[in-house]
């Protein structure tokens, strides 16, 4: 049975937490500010204590948001921040750069502190390795700012299996965050396993299969110009015209349990393992409350055996990321 907190490291989180990108970037025009400020309120009344950002997300934006919002709670909740992917100004506007270097982790975590108002970050990732870098050198700065007190915990996103081991053996890595769901399971091919073997805690990103597993996305023609969806492969119209027909059965499983698609999505994750921790974001207040009544529904056997064999190998049509995307990033490929 799915316990309602689960560890992070050294902090002991709620089982499901929030991400808080949507509320700053890639999906399109964000909320308000004050639609924002609603939703981290709700989570935290609902008793969220897990919230994720990113200095990428919104250039800087959505840290600047949250964190005044979270200030009040902050010592009872686990913040989270990434650098190592940040926006950098050129003549054009401001371009994604990954950059691994010492220097620009160290910078990245300063400027995240400064934009969240806070002396230190609980858990801090690499967002991406940048492959120019060994990632020994880039983990080794990260651990001198753990060392300085800006951060208290190391974490890594998007990493093989093999990248996590040789990180880990230069400093001990918290947690791994990689898109996890049940229409992506590319962390089964080795990352689930090195987790484990090392007691490196596993958070899933993107667990609602950015809005197609909740069913509540029909039709991709209507995603916003700026929406980063428009370029992954699974969101073409074909594919996900394929895709969606994969979807009346996971209903039926859904019925039977008696719960919504996009519980039933989060539910398998929390009952894959205790160390596997969701941070489904949205823009959504009924949507937020849906989400976080997974943490109730009870999974049988067979049920959980279905649900594996609706999404088996070859299941799902289209690529995670388009060619460019998929060179930056470094896990196993299904």
């Amino acid at each position: 049975m799915p316990r309602s907190t689960r560890t992070l490291g050294p902090f002991q989180v709620s089982a499901i937490g929030l991400g808080l990108m949507n509320l700053s970037h890639a999906y399109g025009q964000p909320p308000s500010a004050e639609v924002a400020q609603a939703l981290v309120q709700q989570a935290l009344d609902a008793g969220v204590t897990l919230f994720d950002t990113a200095a990428l997300y919104g250039f800087g934006a959505n840290e600047r948001l949250v964190g005044p919002m979270l200030a009040p709670h902050r010592q009872r909740i686990t913040l989270c921040s990434k650098g190592g992917m940040a926006g950098v100004a050129t003549d054009g506007g401001i371009k994604r750069v990954i950059d691994g270097r010492p220097e620009a982790i160290r910078r990245n975590c300063e400027d995240s502190l400064q934009r969240l108002g806070t002396d230190v970050i609980d858990l801090y990732y690499l967002h991406r390795w940048d492959k120019t870098v060994p990632i020994e050198e880039s983990v080794g700065e990260m651990a001198r700012l753990k060392a300085e007190g800006k951060v208290r915990a190391l974490g890594l996103s998007e990493v093989s299996a093999a990248t996590l081991r040789r990180a880990h053996a230069e400093h001990p890595i918290a947690a791994l965050q990689t898109e996890y769901s049940l229409w992506t399971r590319n962390p089964e091919l080795g990352v689930l396993d090195a987790c484990a073997e090392l007691g490196v805690s596993f958070v899933a990103f993107s667990p609602l299969a950015r809005g197609y597993l909740p069913g509540t996305l029909r039709d991709v023609s209507q995603l916003q110009a700026n929406d980063i969806r428009r370029a992954m492969p699974r969101f073409a119209p074909a594919h996900y015209a394929a895709n969606l027909t994969l979807l009346p059965a996971v209903q039926a499983v859904a019925d039977e349990v008696g719960c919504s698609l996009a519980q039933l999505a989060l539910a398998w994750l929390l009952h894959r393992s205790d160390s596997i921790i969701p941070i489904p974001g949205t823009t959504s207040a009924a949507h937020l409350a849906d989400n976080l009544g997974a943490a109730e529904v009870r999974l049988n056997a067979a049920q959980m055996s279905q649900l594996n064999t609706l999404f088996g190998p070859g299941q799902v049509q289209g690529e995670r990321y388009n060619a460019a995307t998929a060179q930056e990033v470094d896990t196993e490929s299904v």
